[in-house]
C-alpha cells in the first residue's frame, strides 16, 4: 500500500523511490568511505602485502604443504613450537620463523657475510625483549628481509628507519584466529 502524503492522496512513484533512495544512498556512502578508510591505512603500512596461506600445522618441518608463496615465508603451515625471541647465528627452518610471525614476531633476516651489517641489526634487534628475531638466510635474494604476518619488505642497505617502523606496525598482533 502506497503511503499517503499530507493531503491524502499516495505518493508518486518517483516521491516513493526518494523516500527509499537517500536512506540506501546515506548507508552506501558510509560504507564507501569505511573501505576508503582502510585501504588507506593498508596501503600506509610498510612493506608489501602477501595473501595467507592459512595457519595449519605440522608435526615435523619434513613433513609435506604446498609451496610458500613467499620467501622468506610469511604465513602459511609451521610447526607447532617457536623459535627463541631474539639473535640468531643459525638459519631458523621457514616452518619454524612462521609459527613466530603468527604470534605477533618479525624475523629480520639476512643473506651475506657482512659483520658490520649484523653488529648494526644486532643492536636495533637487542631493543626489543620479544617479539623480534634476528638471522641469517641463506639464499634469499635480496641482502635485507623483515617478516610479518602477511608483510615482507627487502631491500639491500641497513636502513634502521624502515626497520623500526615496521617492528612498531606489526610486533605483538596475534594471527591464531586469522
Amino acid at each position: 500500500m502506497a503511503k499517503k502524503n499530507r493531503a491524502g492522496k499516495a505518493d508518486s512513484p518517483r516521491k516513493a523511490r526518494l523516500r527509499f533512495g537517500w536512506p540506501l544512498a546515506i548507508v552506501l556512502a558510509v560504507a564507501a568511505v569505511g573501505v576508503g578508510y582502510f585501504a588507506w591505512q593498508a596501503a600506509d603500512l610498510p612493506g608489501a602485502f602477501v595473501p595467507s596461506q592459512g595457519n595449519a600445522h605440522l608435526q615435523s618441518a619434513t613433513d609435506p604443504h604446498p609451496p610458500y608463496n613467499s620467501d622468506p615465508p610469511t604465513s602459511g603451515p609451521h610447526l607447532q613450537y617457536l623459535a627463541p625471541w631474539g639473535i640468531h647465528s643459525r638459519p631458523i627452518p621457514r616452518e619454524l620463523q612462521v609459527h613466530n610471525l603468527e604470534d605477533g614476531g618479525v624475523v629480520i633476516q639476512y643473506n651475506c657475510e657482512c659483520p658490520d651489517l649484523v653488529a648494526k641489526l644486532t643492536a636495533l634487534v637487542k631493543r626489543y625483549e620479544d617479539r623480534v628475531i634476528l638471522a641469517p638466510y641463506p639464499g634469499m635474494k635480496g641482502k635485507i628481509a623483515l617478516t610479518a604476518w602477511q608483510r615482507i619488505d627487502t631491500f639491500e642497505e641497513f636502513d634502521e628507519g624502515r626497520i623500526v617502523r615496521f617492528i612498531k606496525a606489526f610486533r605483538g598482533i596475534d594471527h591464531h584466529a586469522k
